[in-house]
């Protein structure tokens, strides 16, 4: 059998599922640490319920997925996740999820695991979400996901470093609420709202333009030019404020393509 004979039959096998977006549809990734549990536990001498060292391996790895190839304009991580919200018009491999899974998930896994020194992997899932509001409402998910679990975490490891065992901690959290929560953290010295945002809130990505002094080498004249970079924002801001800033960073003419200094 002549080899483009075969080629074409069995690569049907491969693409026969193919699923690709439809154009209308805003698109969101969503990156979570495989066996992170165990990895930052057991694995690696990480301090427990939050370590600034994994946070910023975290915010590494989206900013490396921010200008890996895609349009992302908005990258997004609390504890082991990340969520990446792309350009309304990125048609990347024909928006073909396959594709944008495994390379997404592929790129994770390997800038995690060089700047931690040790084998990490992510899986990844994407999100097609039809209007603006979902996407808003698809990162106050997410950001209310990281309040709760930096709550829950302040509380078991409060209990855990007064030398109780993980199952009796966790017994002792089970139906408390959050007046509760706050409460036994209070009464170990902890001011739950004054814990610093990046924990309770998680942290931001995006990408700024800024204006760079520069030369002309054949006119000999100083001028200026339009460059962007990255901002790590540690500070989210709430509410309707942070809505304002996801829609903001998906308006197209913020988001033009500027070369990278």
């Amino acid at each position: 059998m002549q080899f483009d004979v075969l080629d074409q039959r069995m690569r049907v096998f491969e693409t026969a599922h193919d699923h690709c977006v439809l154009p209308s549809l805003y698109l969101v990734a969503r990156l979570d640490g495989r066996g992170f549990t165990q990895l930052t536990r057991e694995r690696q001498p990480f301090t427990a319920p939050f370590d600034e060292r994994f946070r910023d391996l975290m915010t590494a790895t989206v900013s490396h997925l921010m200008d890996c190839g895609f349009r992302v304009v908005y990258g997004y991580t609390q504890s082991d996740e990340i969520s990446l919200l792309f350009h309304p018009d990125e048609d990347g491999f024909g928006r073909k999820l396959r594709k944008w899974l495994s390379i997404l998930a592929g790129e994770a896994s390997a800038c995690f695991a060089l700047k931690l020194g040790a084998v990490a992997c992510f899986d990844c899932r994407v999100s097609q979400l039809p209007t603006l509001e979902n996407v808003v409402d698809y990162f106050r998910w997410r950001g209310e996901d990281a309040h709760r679990n930096a709550l829950n975490a302040h509380c078991y490891w409060t209990l855990r470093h007064i030398n109780q065992d993980a199952q009796k901690a966790t017994r002792a959290l089970l139906g408390l609420s959050v007046a509760e929560k706050n409460e036994l953290l209070f009464q170990h010295g902890i001011n739950f709202n004054e814990l610093p945002a990046w924990q309770k809130r998680g942290t931001g990505v995006y990408w700024e333009n800024y204006m760079k002094p520069g030369h002309n080498p054949r006119s000999g004249e100083t001028m200026t030019a339009t460059r962007r970079r990255l901002v790590v924002d540690l500070e989210l801001p709430r509410g309707e404020a942070y809505d304002q800033l996801i829609k903001r960073l998906l308006i197209p003419s913020s988001c033009r393509l500027v070369l990278p200094t």
